[in-house]
């Protein structure tokens, strides 16, 4: 017979975390650690030699993040086995609050109170909900952006130029000339009638004489073109608080002023951008096998100001291969989301829910390979809910083979409506997006993005699969869309068939009419700039207020509702959109 061998000997998986931890813990479920930043600085150690897969297991309960949690090379599992940061006590339990309470509220006037602030911050939450700047005009409502006002041509030389909006008179009275607010903001789809990005950005002066405001930086595109002025609105005045759940800025005086919808003392602040951040130091020294599974993240920050891309080609001062990338990708300030992640590979972000971003949900930025986004739900976000965004064309296939599954995204592109999009994919390929919902959309559901100028050699973007998805709501704040969107992504004959469309319901593409679009209207799929190569199997489009399906021919389309002889037996309409194993309720499902 021989002596069993001792328990101690067995390899420790298994550490502990909780709100009632201690900095002297173990880790052990008796003597957890307390936060999730403790748990893996010790593991750094403990895990030279990973003959087991770890599993940190957060305890139900809050933790506020008062600075980005980073994880880098150094906390990769080793050895072929993974560590897994999940939630112990179920889906959404142990929360992460990239917020803390604004407090010391005096009464300003009537229903308004105001307070010192301890940090800047660009959004503001009362009772686990997104509060609203102060603006002008007020918004429809909670849900919708509009109504807007237009900007007007006003001197003929004055046609191209991003730095001045000139207003109408009736728009911006003139007694706002004596207390004009150097904290002011302008939020605008610049273009004219291309009602394409938004831009928001602080207001520097205005001239009550010739009716224009200065902007301190350019705006995306122009104000003004042959069809139309840009639709815009003013926020961040103190004149413009005149109703419940609107906030003020006084940036100069580090002061807010907010008129509480419930209670004041709900009041929270975002304390950082991002909460997550996996960033391995080169694309050679990456993240890998890390898994976050049943965390609720909520609450993250905006920006001062907001342009999307760069306005022409090499701006961003390096040189590359195709530099008219520029106007494409993110400026270097905006790269981030409350999940953010740089060279990884083999990450799993599974069960997770995301609430009230600051900007985008979950944000793939350039070097990242078989990530992992499933079943979970992220909802009102920022910007867009999940983003994948690979390098420059011709410089290196380096993002792709990622999987997308069963999430479900509810309101997307809060804070910036212009490009929203509750999945957006850019320069990646040899993905697979499967049962997803996206509604509630300021203006994509889901969009596939390079240039039309890439050649195909360059052109990362192949390989893709998109499965039993389903649209809802979508370009509510925009025209010249589709709720499903490409663009540039193959140009050049013979368009090999090597992106993949199927089991796709859209429902009604109809915007806001109180948005005033000038642009073209809605659509279901839209193929732009190129948008060739794609197979489109069992796809079924609502109303729309333009084409259900525009493209040049260049596709493969096989009983799509837009085409004569759709047969409507040949939906699975059971297996479209997240699958009865999706942890979490459904949003507004009882509505």
């Amino acid at each position: 017979m021989t002596t069993p061998t001792p328990s101690a000997a067995r390899p420790n998986c298994d550490y502990y975390v909780s709100t009632a931890g201690s900095d002297r813990g173990d880790g052990s479920a008796r003597s957890p650690w307390k936060t999730i930043e403790q748990a893996r600085d010790a593991l750094r150690a403990k895990k030279n030699h990973q003959n087991c897969d770890i599993v940190v297991n957060v305890k139900a309960g809050d933790y506020v993040v008062d600075k980005t949690i980073e994880f880098t090379e150094a906390d990769s599992g080793q050895n072929g086995h993974k560590i897994t940061y999940r939630s112990a006590d179920g889906p959404g339990k142990a929360r992460l609050l990239g917020a803390k309470p604004v407090t010391g509220w005096q009464k300003y006037k009537d229903n308004i109170y105001k307070t010192k602030m301890d940090r800047t911050f660009y959004t503001l939450f009362e009772d686990g909900k997104r509060a609203t700047t102060a603006r002008h005009p007020n918004r429809t409502s909670d849900d919708l952006w509009s109504p807007y006002l237009f900007s007007v041509l006003g001197e003929p030389e004055k046609e191209a130029v991003r730095q001045w909006l000139y207003f109408k008179p009736e728009d911006v009275p003139k007694e706002w000339d004596a207390d004009f607010d150097r904290n002011s903001q302008i939020v605008v789809w610049s273009g004219g009638s291309w009602s394409w990005f938004t831009d928001t950005v602080p207001l520097g002066g205005a001239d009550f004489r010739k009716n224009f405001f200065t902007l301190n930086h350019w705006a995306r595109y122009a104000f003004v073109n042959s069809r139309s002025g840009s639709r815009y609105f003013l926020q961040n005045t103190l004149r413009f608080l005149d109703q419940p759940g609107e906030y003020y800025f006084d940036f100069a005086n580090s002061e807010v002023y907010y008129w509480p919808k419930t209670s004041i003392d709900k009041v929270v602040a975002p304390t950082v951008k991002t909460i997550i951040s996996l960033k391995g130091s080169t694309p050679d020294q990456r993240v890998q096998n890390l898994a976050f599974d049943g965390l609720a993240l909520q609450y993250s920050d905006f920006v001062d100001w907001y342009r999307a891309g760069w306005i022409s080609e090499g701006d961003s001062g390096y040189e590359h291969k195709y530099p008219v990338y520029d106007r494409q990708i993110e400026m270097p300030r905006n790269r981030f989301g409350m999940i953010t992640l740089t060279n990884t590979r083999d990450i799993d972000l599974t069960g997770l829910n995301l609430s009230d971003s600051g900007y985008m949900g979950i944000y793939l930025l350039f070097a990242n390979e078989r990530v992992k986004v499933s079943d979970s739900l992220l909802e009102n976000i920022g910007a867009d809910g999940i983003k994948v965004e690979g390098g420059y064309p011709g410089e290196g296939d380096i993002s792709g083979h990622h999987t997308i599954t069963n999430n479900y995204i509810y309101h997307v592109g809060e804070l910036v409506p212009g490009d929203a999009s509750g999945i957006e994919l850019m320069s990646t390929g040899n993905n697979t997006v499967s049962n997803i919902n996206v509604r509630h959309s300021a203006r994509y559901g889901i969009s596939l993005e390079v240039r039309p100028e890439i050649k195909p050699a360059d052109n990362y973007a192949r390989n893709n699969s998109f499965s039993y998805i389903k649209l809802e709501e979508t370009g509510l704040d925009s025209g010249d869309m589709g709720a499903f969107y490409t663009y540039g992504v193959s140009n050049v004959e013979p368009h090999p068939m090597d992106n993949h469309v199927k089991q796709m319901v859209i429902t009604d593409v109809i915007n806001d009419p109180a948005g005033a679009m000038p642009d073209s209207g809605t659509r279901g799929v839209h193929m732009d700039a190129g948008g060739c190569g794609f197979t489109f199997e069992n796809i079924e489009v609502g109303k729309v207020s333009d084409d259900k399906y525009q493209s040049y021919q260049c596709n493969q389309v096989t009983n799509a509702n837009w085409a004569a002889g759709f047969d409507a037996s040949k939906m699975e309409y059971d297996k479209i959109g997240v699958t009865s194993a999706f942890p979490y309720p459904i949003p507004g499902a009882s509505q």
